[in-house]
């Protein structure tokens, strides 16, 4: 195959990509969004003020839980599951019995019902005590079977379903495979409707099947071919979701997967051999698979922010702890800057990761708002900066962060796992999206008004009367957005004067909503069609909106506890204040890098390395990774032996 033949089917396979990527969008937005209005020059403090507050009865329910929840949490040996590299059966027991695998499930399915920030607060708890806890009942419950199955599941199916997963019954997603990521496209597991139509008979293999070792049933996607039902009707078929059992015949765990990071997940490889599926066990209808997984994801990836704030948390009192009596050149080392620096960051932005999970779930349990992007900013937010929390409480720590709790142990000190939880968070920025993939979401659905007014402008396959077209349509648009861009309440000097310290924040993120949109339209005219190529631009349009909406949260938050903390408001300000002070630093530095970057040269330097210009730069090693004997293909021929270890009763 030519050069040109070979760019040319790229081109075709993007398309096709772009193309399946689009259609399992949500295409409206019927609700207003708080964050999607960051981004276009909107800075609407009425959606997040007066911060949504919990039904009553709920809060009630969700805080009783959460004290028997850490009655039994608290005699975990957290340290087990480090040491062995898996959760103990009676681990497990523990869960079951206080109802964690159904905290999401509705009450008349057995569930608990908690809504999403008790659950999120669950989570906090629990991933304290050991992250890998936290992911196993994040991946049952946020992204497993009962979520998928309560939202889009019959009646039958929930009655099915429901109560047996909150009854304990482990339930996976299993969507990746070895050579699809995010690029759901390339599917390679089918789906085939049987000639009575009756069932189907799924083939094919998933990897990083989270919980998929312990399972008993799964949310499998897997493409159906285009087909002809019984009655001679065509159907195009597409990415479809089914609720598989995990014991049925031809499914086989071929391999339970180790990482750096998370020693208890239970993660593998599962291959499907003509399993037979009923017909009954289809979510939705054929082809609605990816927009089942996208809605489930809205607001299943709330989970990890949780997980952070607890990991924040976790590392706030180590931090706080250590500081206070390791003592060097005099005085305690928290006393001295360079460290206190650290204590601040940790200290402000756990509270920043805090507001933005309470906000985005509070905005999610009122229903009232569309949550999109604050759920996707909340994961991407959340997960760097906890990773760089963990990084900083190391450093924070020296030679005992670096070194094992076991090790501590061993000769005599406490335990402080500082190093586990540096590789525990690392996944947060690849689980339920990667960073990079994050940033090309929430740009996306942040820039969707500028894509629907350009029309074909934004199109790099529509031909120069389309495109002039289109500019004539796009004129309206712009004539009355534009000139909103100019003025607004951040320029006035006494807006939010009744928010005392916290005015002068509010006009900063007022009149940077609006030079963000500003910006954001400078490269939706610059490049047109060629926006999507310029990922690092669209990143730090993203990364300007999180620094806001995180701002934005903050402060709401602290007007809440003005309200119902009163003893801590006071404290919450100064944590408030020190948090959006720092992040109007960064903002002021992700905006100059708009403009004023290394990504031409870069873009151009990766491209000589992928050509291999630079192989003489690699010389002088020896990769061990090649040339063993060990390595084989990804995926044999032939099944292996099942490795499945379910938990015990």
């Amino acid at each position: 195959m030519s050069i040109d033949e070979r760019h040319a089917d790229e081109r075709v396979d993007e398309k096709v990509a772009r193309q399946v990527a689009e259609a399992a969008r949500e295409q409206g937005w019927e609700r207003p969004s708080f964050a999607k209005g960051l981004y276009m020059g909107r800075f609407d403090w009425d959606l997040v003020h007066p911060h949504p507050q919990q039904d009553p009865d709920a809060a009630a329910r969700g805080a009783e839980f959460l004290i028997t929840l850490r009655d039994a949490m608290a005699h975990i040996d957290a340290s087990t599951i480090e040491r062995d590299a898996r959760v103990p059966d009676e681990v497990i027991r523990v869960l079951r019995d206080v109802g964690a695998f159904g905290m999401k499930i509705p009450r008349e399915y057995g569930g608990l019902g908690l809504d999403l920030a008790d659950y999120g607060r669950a989570l906090v708890l629990v991933g304290s005590v050991n992250p890998s806890l936290g992911a196993l009942l994040s991946a049952h419950q946020s992204i497993g079977v009962p979520e998928p199955v309560k939202m889009f599941g019959t009646a039958e199916q929930k009655r099915a379903y429901l109560p047996r997963c909150a009854a304990g019954a482990i339930s996976a997603f299993l969507l990746t495979e070895n050579d699809v990521g995010s690029d759901p496209a390339r599917l390679g597991t089918t789906a085939s409707l049987s000639e009575d139509g009756k069932s189907y008979r799924i083939n094919g293999a998933k990897l990083w099947t989270t919980n998929g070792v312990v399972a008993e049933l799964l949310v499998v996607m897997a493409t159906v071919p285009p087909h002809t039902l019984p009655d001679g009707t065509a159907a195009r078929g597409g990415i479809s979701a089914f609720v598989v059992e995990a014991d049925s015949d031809g499914i086989i765990v071929e391999h339970r997967n180790a990482f750096m990071g998370l020693r208890g997940i239970e993660n593998g490889v599962t291959r499907f051999r003509e399993v037979v599926v009923p017909v009954e066990n289809r979510l939705g209808r054929e082809g609605a698979g990816l927009k089942i997984a996208l809605s489930t994801l809205n607001t299943g990836r709330l989970s990890i922010p949780a997980l952070c704030v607890g990991a924040g948390k976790w590392s706030l009192k180590i931090a706080r702890e250590w500081s206070s009596v390791r003592v060097q050149w005099g005085k305690p080392v928290g006393e001295h800057e360079a460290v206190g620096k650290k204590i601040s960051y940790i200290a402000a932005s756990t509270f920043a990761m805090e507001s933005v999970f309470e906000l985005s779930a509070a905005l999610a349990d009122s229903g009232m708002k569309d949550v999109r992007i604050e759920a996707a900013l909340a994961k991407l937010f959340c997960s760097e900066v906890a990773s760089r929390i963990a990084d900083e409480l190391l450093q924070i720590r020296g030679g005992r962060g670096y070194e094992t709790a076991s090790s501590q142990r061993a000769r005599g000190e406490r335990g402080v796992p500082v190093e586990q939880l540096v590789r525990d968070l690392r996944i947060n920025r690849i689980f339920e999206g990667s960073t990079e993939i994050m940033h090309l979401l929430i740009a996306r659905e942040a820039v969707d008004s500028h894509l629907k007014a350009a029309g074909d402008l934004a199109n790099k396959d529509a031909d120069l009367s389309a495109k002039a077209r289109a500019a004539m349509g796009a004129s309206g648009f712009y004539a009355t957005w534009l000139p909103t861009l100019a003025v607004g309440s951040g320029m006035l000097p006494n807006s939010f004067a009744d928010h005392g310290r916290m005015a002068k924040i509010l006009r900063f993120i007022e009149r940077s909503s609006r030079r963000l949109a500003r910006h954001t339209f400078a490269g939706m005219a610059t490049w047109q069609a060629g926006m999507e190529t310029h990922q690092a631009f669209l990143g730090r349009v993203v990364d300007v909106g999180a620094e806001l909406f995180a701002m934005a949260a903050c402060i709401s938050r602290v007007e809440l506890m003005r309200t119902q903390d009163p003893d801590n408001a006071a404290s919450a300000e100064l944590l408030a204040l020190a948090f959006c002070e720092q992040s109007e630093h960064r903002c002021e530095a992700l905006f100059r890098d708009l403009w004023a970057n290394s990504d031409k040269t870069d873009r151009k330097l990766s491209q000589k390395v992928l050509a291999g210009d630079f192989t003489w730069l690699e010389s002088g090693i020896i990769d061990t990774s090649e040339g063993t004997g060990a390595w084989i293909a990804p995926w044999s021929t032939e099944p292996m032996e099942d490795q499945r270890q379910p938990y015990g009763p």
